[in-house]
């Protein structure tokens, strides 16, 4: 069973992985977690933000489809802080994911220098841990134009937003906003398990969706910021990265054994992101047009036309309705209305031309030519209304299509949830077994490394009593020989005293003989004796 789990993890990994080295990646590409969040948006995010609390809130709504960031594995967003780090004219204003409850990792840093008087430096460094080294995005400095003019809007999801990148940089609302005198700073009060009531996290998009939907923005972002090299404040290593950057050693390590390649996975769904992006992008700017306010008009309408003049004869009458019918007609009416209210006023007309008909009544000419003009009114006043039926018919289809094409949006985003959701229990399910798999393989090899322990424990005590025990038997054999040798040493001593003895008695004999043989005898029988 090990074996087999083993193996169809094995199989999933390499097909993952061969999937990944298959697709062919596009130059924006870094393969690093930072390909979830595209610095060239949040810079243009971050010109147009009034403050750094609504650049916040930007960044995190998920309308703008910026962050896609989920470092923690959660399978859902990360909430980004912003703080504002001063020093001196320098402000570090630091992007910070909120991964735990004392777990966070730095995603990029927006340096705002203000050099002299109308001359600011701003660059957007992304932490070297998600991005690599050096991954620096700047506007791309150029001389202020004469006259300010606005271009054609910007739009993120349902936020309309106008280029104004003809102004040069010190004027970028939030530029002005930390350079005013009232300015105290900003620092972000938001950590894990407190968030505004804005924020709601999401599912993040897999890399090929969300790379897809940026490409859309390509030719703008790359015409207004490019990449450098060069890192503009010298003081950004001594006063933010050794002192100020966070970094999570989780994120590290997943980096490490390369958990986050997942999201590369379905570079099907590019074509996905290319579709939301022409979709959203067509939807806002129909409905900007529509709301376009009173007094406003867009650049490319002509100015409208008039025809003056006295009218010589019918065939100009004739020719001037012509060529006031032939104008455009707006989807509100207004010009069409004030035409016809124009036109229903009789035209003058010429001394020749009274005097070329034939004659009648005053009465009865006025008459006829009022019916005239009131049914010519009417004929232009109908084909107004059918126009403007026609107009909201268009605009009626128009919708249910939208609204179609929004629910098969929804549809598929559905299904590509439920997938992901599917294919994230499953990879859980895997974890899980492939953990306890490794939790068993530990327990075994801690069970079998106790138990030659123990093994081991108990040879060095019968070793050591095996040791005991012939030292004993060495003490109790010396111990005999001791005795042995003292015993004989004893025996040795009693036969040498009694030798002793038996000599002294023996000389102590001799000597009494000697003794008896030289006392002479009282009878004078010594010299018998002698003989």
């Amino acid at each position: 069973m090990k074996k087999l789990i083993i193996t169809s993890v094995l199989a999933v990994l390499a097909a993952a992985m061969t999937t990944v080295s298959a697709q062919k990646y596009p130059k924006e590409y870094l393969g690093l977690p930072g390909d979830n969040l595209n610095l060239y948006a949040v810079m243009d995010l971050f010109r147009n933000s009034p403050s750094l609390e609504a650049f916040e809130r930007s960044l995190n709504d998920m309308d703008s489809r910026i962050n896609n960031l989920d470092l923690n594995r959660d399978n859902r967003v990360d909430y980004i802080t912003v703080t504002d780090y001063r020093d001196g004219r320098v402000h570090t204003i630091v992007l910070r994911a909120v991964l735990g409850r004392k777990e966070f990792q730095d995603v990029a840093v927006i340096t705002v220098e203000k050099l002299r008087r109308k001359k600011v430096m701003i660059q957007l460094i992304g932490d070297v841990a998600l991005y690599g080294r050096n991954y620096i995005i700047e506007p791309v400095y150029s001389k202020k134009l004469k006259s300010k003019r606005y271009i054609d809007p910007v739009y993120y999801g349902n936020t309309r937003i106008i280029n104004n990148y003809y102004y040069d940089i010190y004027d970028w609302p939030v530029v002005v906003y930390i350079s005013s005198p009232g300015y105290s700073g900003w620092s972000s009060s938001y950590y894990w398990g407190y968030y505004p009531a804005y924020w709601d996290s999401w599912k993040p998009y897999y890399w090929d969706f969300y790379y897809g939907y940026h490409s859309g923005w390509h030719s703008h972002y790359y015409s207004h910021y490019h990449h450098s090299d060069i890192q503009r404040y010298r003081r950004y290593n001594d006063f933010y990265y050794h002192s100020i950057r966070q970094e999570s050693p989780e994120v590290r390590h997943r980096i490490a054994e390369g958990n986050y390649r997942q999201t590369y996975s379905r570079p099907e769904q590019r074509s996905e992101g290319v579709a939301l992006y022409t979709r959203t992008r067509s939807e806002v700017n129909s409905d900007v047009r529509d709301r376009v306010p009173a007094g406003t008009r867009e650049r490319r309408d002509a100015a409208p036309q008039s025809v003056t003049g006295t009218v010589p004869n019918a065939a100009s009458e004739t020719g001037r309705r012509t060529a006031t019918e032939s104008r455009s007609v707006n989807s509100t009416g207004t010009r069409a209305d004030s035409r016809t209210a124009s036109d229903a006023t009789p035209a003058r007309r010429s001394p020749a031309t009274v005097s070329n008909r034939a004659p009648e009544s005053s009465v009865d000419y006025e008459t006829r030519e009022a019916r005239r003009v009131s049914t010519e009114a009417e004929n232009r006043t109908s084909e107004v209304r059918a126009s403007q039926d026609r107009a909201a018919e268009a605009r009626e289809s128009e919708a249910r299509e939208s609204e179609r094409r929004s629910s098969e949006a929804r549809a598929s985003e559905q299904r590509a949830v439920q997938e992901r959701a599917a294919e994230s229990r499953a990879s859980e399910q895997r974890a899980a077994e492939s953990r306890a798999a490794e939790a068993r393989e530990s327990e075994r090899r801690s069970s079998e490394a106790r138990a030659s322990e123990q093994r081991a424990v108990q040879e060095r005590a019968a070793e050591s009593r095996a040791a005991e025990q012939r030292a004993a038997e060495s003490r109790a054999s010396e111990q005999r020989a001791a005795e042995s040798r003292a015993a004989e040493a004893r025996a040795n001593a009693e036969r040498a005293a009694q030798s002793r003895a038996n000599e002294e008695r023996a000389a102590e004999a001799r000597r009494a003989e000697a003794a008896r043989s030289t006392i002479p005898p009282a009878d004078g029988t010594t010299r018998a004796a002698r003989k």
